[in-house]
Parts: C-alpha cells; sequence; structure tokens
C-alpha cells in the first residue's frame, strides 16, 4: 500500500512538472513574444507613427456624424456581448458544454487558454502604452486604460473565433462546420465596427485588438488541441468513453 502511494504521488507530481513544462514553452513563451510585439506596435503608433495616423480620426468622426438612435441602440447591444462579464460569462458557459459534450477536458481548455490569454496580454499591453482614444463623443465610459488595443475587439475574437475551432474540427459535415465558423467570425467584426461608432477605439486599435485575439486562439490550440501526440504531450483522448463490457 505505501509503494503503491508512493508510486502515486511521484507520478502526480511528474505530471504536474511536465505539464507546467509545457504550458511555460507553449502559452507563456509565444504569449510574452506577443506582448512584446503589440507594445512596440503600440508605442509606434501613440508617438513616432502618430502624425500618419492622424487619418484615423476621420472615420470615427464620419462615423459620429452619422449616429442615429437606432444603430446607437444596436452598437450597445454589440458591444456589451464582448464587456467583461459577458466574455467570462460565456466562456465559463461554453466550458462547461464543451466538457459535456465531449468527455473530455481538450476543448474546454483550449477555449479558456484563448481568452485569458487574451486578456492578460490586452491588459499588459494596455498598461504601458499610452494613447488616447478618438477626439469625438464618447457613447460609453472610457475606462481608464489605452486605447490600444481594443479589448473588446480581443475578447469577441478570441471566445467567438476559439469557439468555432474547436467546435468546427469536430463537425463532419462540411457545410455545417463553415457556416458556424463563418456565423462565429461575423462577430468580432460587428464588435469592432460598433466600437468604432461608438467612438472608442481607432481603426488600428480594433485591428491590433483582432490580431491578439486571433493569434491567442493559435496559441491556444497548438498548446491544447485534443489529438496532440506530438513527442509524446497529449495522446489521443477519445471522444466517447469505451463502454464497459457485460461481462
Amino acid at each position: 500500500m505505501s509503494n503503491a502511494l508512493t508510486d502515486t504521488s511521484a507520478h502526480g507530481t511528474h505530471l504536474r512538472r511536465h505539464v507546467g513544462r509545457l504550458v511555460l514553452k507553449r502559452v507563456v513563451a509565444p504569449g510574452a513574444l506577443l506582448y512584446l510585439f503589440l507594445v512596440g506596435s503600440g508605442l509606434a503608433l501613440a508617438h513616432p507613427l502618430a502624425r500618419l495616423a492622424a487619418g484615423e480620426s476621420e472615420v470615427n468622426r464620419d462615423l459620429a456624424d452619422g449616429r442615429t438612435p437606432f444603430w446607437n441602440a444596436v452598437t450597445s447591444v454589440l458591444s456589451t456581448l464582448a464587456d467583461t462579464a459577458s466574455i467570462i460569462g460565456s466562456m465559463a458557459v461554453f466550458a462547461v458544454l464543451l466538457r459535456v459534450l465531449y468527455g473530455r477536458w481538450g476543448e474546454s481548455v483550449t477555449l479558456m487558454t484563448a481568452v485569458i490569454l487574451q486578456s492578460s496580454v490586452f491588459v499588459l499591453t494596455a498598461a504601458v502604452v499610452d494613447r488616447n482614444r478618438p477626439d469625438v463623443p464618447h457613447l460609453d465610459p472610457a475606462p481608464p486604460t489605452s486605447s490600444f488595443p481594443s479589448g473588446h475587439t480581443g475578447a469577441a475574437t478570441a471566445l467567438y473565433i476559439g469557439i468555432a475551432v474547436v467546435v468546427g474540427w469536430r463537425l463532419r459535415q462540411t457545410w455545417i462546420r463553415w457556416a458556424l465558423v463563418l456565423g462565429l467570425a461575423v462577430l468580432p467584426f460587428l464588435v469592432a465596427l460598433s466600437r468604432l461608432y461608438r467612438g472608442m477605439h481607432h481603426v488600428s486599435d480594433v485591428a491590433f485588438g483582432m490580431l491578439n485575439g486571433v493569434l491567442c486562439v493559435v496559441i491556444a490550440v497548438y498548446a491544447f488541441r485534443p489529438g496532440r501526440d506530438a513527442d509524446g504531450d497529449w495522446p489521443r483522448v477519445p471522444v466517447q468513453r469505451r463502454r464497459r463490457s457485460a461481462g
């Protein structure tokens, strides 16, 4: 009994170290590179390239001049889809649904990693880059963070593109897969347009926010996609558990 407990404890310790090394290698390291890239891009747009980027303000002014009560309401709903509470709640719900649907944690962990990594990179980048928001009336309260990158756009991209990827790779019907992917892919673009319309971000802010979300999904899929068996890191796990034989 003592030997069995010792072996189990040693196996658990080895597994934790293995997973820790994998997370550092495949999530933290590329996430750090993404962070450095975004910080460099944001500082360039906020300072040496500020005059070149000034033309973006025309887009915000044109959108502000064309505001109507109808589109104010529509963009408010779309923007709310990507606020912090909505993203966290949706991520939690889909993580549970994916776990129940596929009987494993691979898809859920992939989705959560993409969303959490995007949020971490966004917060750390916004803390360094000091870019002012567009000089137009803001329809939403301006949070005490930089305009670069767009957190709403990045979060929507990580969540909805992440869902499209983790569900899409399990669907056999091609037309259903593409309908799902296209339908979910539209949402980040609508959120991005809403943030521009509401005067909260420049065009480059939402573009880099979307890039942040897409790359975080790529990093998460590379690290945790089910069926990964390279180097023996993530052996293939069957979608459905085999039934125990009655005999």
